[in-house]
């Protein structure tokens, strides 16, 4: 059966991705739907491949290929070659003739591509609409005109800023009955600035919709609650132009309130002249906006992106509807479903498959919740892999049966799991409405991520988050019952009274985890995922308060030498003390990688070879064992004991530096540039380390007295014990690598078998979906396990594209950072001063460290860091991050360092540019951009 050139939106092929594309095919759910959507059909992609493929886009398409998504100007040439080659191809006479036919009246001519419309990217205004087209030969112009914008220059950077194949795109195209509007514009579904949803957001002005769209006429804006129809905001705005069609065809822009041609002045709204004086609709329209915008959503399941119009007889009308691609997904508590659903060919069928659940998913005991991104918390802002997730699931699970909390279904995790986007949240709802935890967590967070915490005080006098728990004794009862259970108390007191035990303790529980931990040899595929599910589930956990309390007493110490100091400390004294601090696992790691590049700098061929070859070559000779001996010997040892860290290392799914060494050379190569000995990392770290000593004596003698003896005793603890904090965490990432290990030995089984395409496809997986693989028979077909890794892989890197998750989400889908009211500051960013000192350099903003080169003395900029990122502050002068509190990790080593540090800066990498000048102020917390000649840099508020 050939492939049709045209289809009725009712036919049900027009619901196809591959033949109408992305908008036509919506088009065609919402008319299967019954919604109101004007008649009208869809030139199908067959249209398009015949047209183009005598063309002569092969060219084009090889060198689009190997052209970089930052090369504007070349790609923009090579989209103008494109449309000349399109423009200029000869239409068969078939579809000229199916084309001519389509043509009844005033129609509405608009791209469709099968790149459009999607769920992860919109496409929004990339290729053209033609309005008001009058006549076959007219009609068949505007489709020959919109088969060229599929290449117009925005198109193309689209497609290559989105890694979307050119050559895989094709354009169908909609001719539609006009709709001769009185009133039109946009309305989204749920509120694309704070997230929340059920909450309809609509911009209306006189006319054709287009003045709206096209950004030009200030439109009026209402925003509407779904639930109940209550308006909630109104702001009228100038609708100075009109966009009216002409009698003989096209449109024509006028002032509103003025006559012409094409008689469609007026609004139907409050005063019926398209003037700024009334809104252009009324309230009964408003609410009948949101109800069919209600109704649009509940039949996708997700928020949507829509463009209405009113007809002069009051008739409401829609006439687009996309998925809105911007907004963060609601946490959901369940594990992602599996391969046991079958994916809907386009965009237009609804498939809840692989969506955020919008609908589905209850707000839980007590109306609204609120949801902490624990993934922000620890510096990470890529998405988790499914089995990354999986194992901070049994983890959260463990947790809870410590706390003596039974978890019915430990694979599930404990019940405040939650995930979204790829990212962990937590379920702090508790807290938020509880006494102890309003006391308490945001505390915790002022010292691990500052911005976070501020934004929940924020929620404290909301209504929905009254505190309804008051009474601290079952809080008291769990902590008593855990600190009973682990000797915490005695092992705090024994580390004050003799850390050197306590340093024993840590190096033991090192020791345990590296031997012990791994599946005995010879263990089946089932036998080690049951062993991953135990020491995940059961043996880890209870490791970490056995060193925990070490360096909680060392902080305890550091706040009673503060209290006891008074106001005798100045601002940044007390930083001072913990510069260079010992017995930091993470301190000692970049050292050690310091040592080496010594070594090698002595060797002359090794640090040629280095300096000259590119970090991934020379992972390459490592794995095959080529590298010069001080170099790879080196390498070797280093990696024998820090091996199993990585960046963004809390995620087991991603590969440790012994798998893939080449992030670390790359660090190692910048460690090799570094000339000036007053600058080395030992001598930083040993003149740190001098500088705090000298001041627990300064402020030792200033206190004076006995109160001068406790000063110096508790910070001197402090100094032994608080580098133990990275402790915990250094335990859990070992544990993690070696499980990681085992699940690679589980793959490389079922990529044997066939059932995998690789070993490390197990990684897009769940424990729970490799234990029905090892245990039945897998699915088959286009839901097989290889089938889900690939969507999941493709959803992975759509949203490594992500750059905004939020700290805190409410369930309402609400970002309660969003909507908070802040005060401007003039001058300055502003954050959490986290190392004392002033330092102005060159600013340098890294969004990955993975291949980063840090010039001697640049300002940092980063959104984050975990320890992957820290060897970069080596040769860092100053740092700003925009996430994190005084005890961050990257807080932490920067005071160790001595480097001045500013973090919770909001929007640091956005309006910090490389390559200006910045002061980092690390005492008083902020950071000042240096203006260029005749510019006077204020920062945004």
């Amino acid at each position: 059966m050939p492939t049709p050139l045209v289809l009725r939106f009712d036919d049900p092929r027009a619901r196809s991705l591959s033949l109408a594309g992305g908008k036509a095919a919506n088009l065609g759910v919402l008319t299967a739907a019954g919604l109101p959507v004007p008649v009208g059909v869809c030139i199908t992609t067959e249209a398009y491949r015949r047209v183009t493929e005598r063309a002569g886009l092969e060219e084009v398409l090889g060198a689009l290929a190997t052209t970089p998504a930052g090369d504007v100007p070349a790609l923009n040439a090579l989209a103008s070659r494109a449309r000349e080659l399109v423009l200029a191809a000869p239409v068969p006479g078939d579809i000229a003739d199916a084309v001519r036919a389509s043509a009844d009246g005033p129609v509405a001519v608009r791209s469709s591509a099968t790149a459009e419309d999607l769920p992860h990217a919109s496409f929004a205004g990339q290729q053209d609409t033609y309005l008001n087209v009058i006549g076959a030969d007219a009609v068949l112009d505007a489709v020959r005109r919109c088969w060229a914008s599929l290449w117009t220059d925005r198109a193309v950077a689209y497609r290559a800023a989105n890694d979307i194949d050119h050559g895989s795109v094709l354009l169908a195209v909609i001719v539609q009955e006009m709709v001769r509007s009185r009133t039109a514009g946009v309305m989204f579904t749920a509120n694309p600035v704070t997230g929340r949803r059920r909450e309809a957001v609509i911009d209306a002005a006189p006319g054709l919709g287009e003045a709206v769209v096209s950004g030009a006429v200030n439109p009026d804006h209402f925003v509407v609650d779904t639930a109940t129809g209550r308006i909630t905001e109104r702001r009228l705005g100038d609708k100075r132009l009109v966009v009216r069609p002409l009698a003989g065809g096209g449109v024509e822009h006028v002032p509103a309130g003025t006559g012409g041609t094409g008689g469609t002045g007026g609004t139907g709204g409050t005063d019926g002249t398209g003037s700024a004086a009334g809104a252009c609709v009324t309230d009964a329209q408003l609410r009948a906006l949101a109800a069919l915008g209600d109704r649009v959503e509940r039949h996708y399941g997700a928020p949507q992106d829509t463009e209405w119009a009113i007809d002069a007889d009051g008739v409401l009308w829609l006439t687009q509807a996309r998925p809105i691609t911007t907004l963060h997904p609601i946490p959901r508590h369940a594990e992602p479903p599996t391969w046991t659903t079958t994916a809907a060919d386009g965009p237009g069928e609804p498939d809840r498959r692989d969506r955020p659940g919008e609908r589905d998913e209850p707000e839980g005991p007590g109306g609204t919740r609120v949801y902490f991104c624990f993934s922000l918390a620890q510096g990470l802002y890529r998405p988790i892999t499914p089995m990354g997730m999986s194992a901070f699931r049994l983890l959260s699970s463990s947790v809870y049966r410590m706390l003596g909390i039974p978890v019915p279904d430990g694979p599930a995790g404990a019940p405040v799991v939650a995930e979204a986007g790829g990212r962990l949240f937590f379920d702090v709802t508790g807290p938020v409405r509880g006494r102890v935890g309003r006391a308490l967590f945001p505390r915790i967070l002022d010292v691990m991520e500052a911005r976070s915490a501020r934004v929940l005080r924020g929620l404290f006098d909301d209504p929905r988050f009254g505190v309804t728990h008051t009474s601290p004794l079952p809080a008291l009862r769990r902590a008593a019952r855990l600190a009973s259970r682990f000797h915490i108390p005695s092992r705090a007191v024994r580390a004050l009274l003799a850390p050197a035990s306590a340093h024993r303790d840590v190096r033991t529980v090192t020791r345990l985890i590296r031997s012990r931990l791994a599946a005995p040899e010879g263990a089946t595929p089932l036998e080690r995922l049951d062993h991953v599910e135990q020491v995940l589930g059961h043996r880890v956990m209870p490791l970490l308060p056995s060193v925990a309390p070490s360096a909680a007493a060392g902080f305890v110490m550091l706040g009673l030498a503060a209290k006891a100091l008074g106001g005798r400390a100045r601002p940044g004294e007390l930083q001072t003390v913990l510069r260079g601090l010992p017995h930091n696992v993470t301190t000692e790691m970049d050292l050690a990688l310091w040592r080496l590049a010594t070594r090698i700098r002595r060797d002359p061929e090794s640090t040629a070879l280095l300096l000259g070859t590119p970090a991934a070559e020379l992972a390459g000779r490592f794995a095959t064992g080529s590298l010069p001996g001080v170099a790879g010997d080196g390498l070797a040892e280093f990696l024998s004991v820090h091996g199993g860290r990585a960046v963004a290392e809390i995620d087991l799914g991603l590969p440790r530096w012994s798998e893939d060494p080449t992030h670390i050379i790359g660090v190692l190569t910048n460690y090799l540039r570094l000339e000036d000995p007053a600058l080395a990392p030992d001598v930083l770290f040993a003149r740190g380390a001098a500088e705090a000593t000298a001041m627990i004596r300064t402020l030792g003698r200033r206190a004076g007295g006995l109160r001068g003896r406790f000063v110096r005793f508790a910070l001197g603890r402090a100094r032994a014990l608080v580098g133990l904090r990275e402790m915990p965490k250094y335990i859990l990432v070992t544990a993690l690598a070696v499980m990681r290990a085992e699940l690679l030995v589980v793959g490389a089984e079922l990529a044997a078998r066939g059932v995998l395409d690789d070993a490390d496809d197990v990684f897009f997986l769940t424990v729970r979906e490799v234990r029905r693989v090892l245990t039945g028979p897998p699915p088959s077909g286009e839901g097989t396990p290889a089938a889900l890794v690939a969507r999941r892989r493709a959803e992975a890197a759509r949203e490594l594209r992500r750059r905004h998750v939020p700290r805190v989400l409410l369930s309402d889908g609400t970002e309660p950072e969003a909507v908070a009211v802040r005060a401007p500051v003039e001058g300055a960013l502003t954050g959490t001063p986290a190392s004392a000192g002033t330092v102005t350099g060159v600013a340098r903003v890294v969004l990955d460290p993975v291949g980063a080169h840090l010039e001697p003395g640049e300002i940092l900029v980063c959104p984050s860091t975990d320890p992957g990122w820290t060897p970069l502050f080596l040769t860092a002068g100053g740092l700003v991050m925009e996430m994190g509190g005084a005890n961050s990790h990257g807080a932490v080593v920067a005071r160790e360092y001595g480097i001045p540090a500013v973090v919770g800066v909001s929007g640091a990498t956005e309006h910090i540019v490389t390559g200006r000048s910045v002061t980092v102020d690390g005492t008083s917390g902020s950071v000042l951009t240096a203006p260029t000649d005749g510019e006077h840099v204020v920062a945004p508020s």
